[in-house]
């Protein structure tokens, strides 16, 4: 529901403007890290952000953007803490095993956590809602696809072929399930050796404007690769944060600029089949 129309069904999200899942089908791509990135992207451009860690079983959000310990409860609510604005949800920030404690559960069960961070948080009023789903296409993806009025999904893939496969079948899903695709995010695009001022293409190239030529998509940017990324990402520091200039930062803040965009492009579509419903239904 781009325009907010269906968001009165979890009271709990009838603020949210639109609800953004960053997915992949595969592991190891860097959705939390695109995730995050992307959140402290728009918010500097005056956008209310959340971000919603939907990754039961290895969720990484609260190191990556440096949210210690839980959310306060208050009136049946959990008020969710800041990170720089940003308002974060994770199971990670309520294990009492600590972070190396494994969150042992089935489906099913992963499934209802995620139900309720949805719709007993406060999540107020925001413009983008970024959800950083879990690998794969299984019972966790289905029941917040199904659950939550997505506005859509941002694609994340690696160059190569076997990073490619998975991806697909990500597309497939959200296809099925109704929920427009915003866009494809490639990372590892390709690293480049200020010695030699040349890219190299480590893990191929070109893989996500072929998804995206494939699907008819838009390719939202493509990510280089970085250790300031990751040495970031480890210490709690988006590098969009941390250090604005740098190359992958700067692609970063590109690919958010693209992913509104899109998410307005949407909003537009969806605003004009709900207006040219209601004059079909006037007429008669």
């Amino acid at each position: 529901s781009p325009s907010g129309v269906a968001t009165g069904a979890i009271p709990a999200l009838a603020g949210v403007r639109n609800l953004v899942a960053v997915a992949s089908g595969k592991g190891g791509v860097g959705k939390s890290t695109t995730t995050v990135n992307l959140a402290y992207a728009l918010a500097k451009t005056g956008a209310k952000v959340g971000v919603l860690d939907c990754d039961v079983y290895g969720p990484s959000i609260p190191l990556m953007m440096n949210v210690n310990g839980g959310a306060a409860a208050k009136n049946d609510m959990l008020e969710p803490p800041l990170a720089d604005g940003i308002k974060v949800i994770s199971i990670g920030m309520f294990s009492s095993g600590g972070p190396n404690k494994a969150a042992i559960m089935r489906g099913p069960m992963a499934g209802n956590l995620i139900k309720q961070f949805l719709s007993q948080v406060n999540w107020g009023e925001l413009d983008y809602l970024l959800m950083d789903y879990p690998p794969g296409t299984g019972d966790i993806q289905l029941t917040i696809s199904q659950t939550a009025p997505l506005t859509g999904a941002v694609i994340v893939t690696t160059p190569q072929e076997v990073s490619l496969i998975d991806v697909r079948k990500a597309i497939s899903m959200f296809e099925t399930l109704k929920v427009p695709v915003v866009g494809v995010v490639e990372t590892m695009s390709y690293y480049f050796c200020k010695g030699e001022g040349e890219k190299h293409f480590i893990f191929g190239q070109g893989g996500g404007e072929k998804l995206c030529a494939e699907y008819g998509l838009p390719f939202l940017g493509g990510i280089p690769i970085e250790p300031a990324v990751v040495q970031g990402g480890d210490k709690g520091q988006a590098i969009v944060k941390l250090d604005p200039e740098n190359d992958a930062a700067k692609a970063y803040s590109q690919a958010a600029g693209q992913t509104a965009a899109q998410v307005s492009i949407i909003n537009a579509k969806d605003g004009d089949a709900l207006e040219q419903f209601s004059l079909v239904w006037k007429k008669r």
